[in-house]
């Protein structure tokens, strides 16, 4: 990654004001300028990553492994790696479905795995309790257990009024499961509304990251 010396120098400075103004461009309208930038940041990242992939993965884990280490069993993961590329052979291209099929079940797997760690939790402090005792009180945080107690009971009150809005299995005739349907719907748009603030709001702080280096670093601007 550039570090903050390398923006100091006069050809990253402008090298990068070049790159941000080219890429601001398509504000006015897309044109020659900006995709020519934008073929240059996609192929400056491709290399990025293809050396990233070296030093990170490939290198540490299997060329040192395999050709410092003596473990020579590393060597099979290489001719498993080169199935890939028989699907460039009509003849031989039946191979590398034993790779693409193997790498799919590692991937199911790993996100299997993940799917369970991520949400698995979160089902579990969904339960929580409407009457809190003073022993449930975390030290040192100042609530009480009114307060705890509030809070779960508004958690929980959201919590079922999403679930009921998806329930698509039969129809919601009934007015008391209608009503908490569109209240589920309401607080869904609510929370779509707060994700889409906070991506706004992170736009805006790369937005004004690059004005501050134009400003600064390019025309030195205090």
């Amino acid at each position: 990654m550039p570090t903050a010396a390398t923006w100091s120098h006069p050809i990253g400075v402008w090298f990068g004001a070049i790159g941000t103004l080219a890429l601001f461009s398509l504000i006015y309208r897309e044109n020659r300028v900006y995709r020519l930038f934008e073929h240059i940041f996609i192929g400056l990242a491709a290399g990025y990553l293809i050396k990233t992939t070296w030093t990170e993965v490939l290198g540490p884990q299997w060329f040192t492994p395999l050709f410092h280490d003596g473990q020579w069993p590393w060597a099979l993961v290489a001719g498993f790696g080169l199935l890939f590329y028989t699907i460039f052979s009509r003849k031989h291209s039946w191979m590398s479905r034993i790779a693409i099929g193997a790498l799919m079940g590692f991937a199911a797997g790993q996100a299997f795995q993940t799917t369970a760690s991520d949400y698995i939790p979160q089902i579990r402090k969904s339960f929580k309790p409407l009457f809190v005792t003073p022993d449930q009180i975390p030290l040192g945080s100042g609530l009480t257990t009114l307060g705890i107690g509030l809070n779960n009971l508004l958690f929980v009150f959201i919590m079922v009024t999403v679930l009921t809005y998806f329930f698509f299995s039969f129809e919601q005739k009934n007015k008391v499961v209608a009503a908490s349907a569109r209240t589920g719907r309401l607080m869904l748009m609510f929370a779509f509304g707060a994700i889409f603030g906070s991506t706004v709001m992170a736009r805006m702080a790369l937005l004004i990251d690059r004005v501050w280096f134009l400003m600064h670093n390019w025309l030195h601007l205090q």
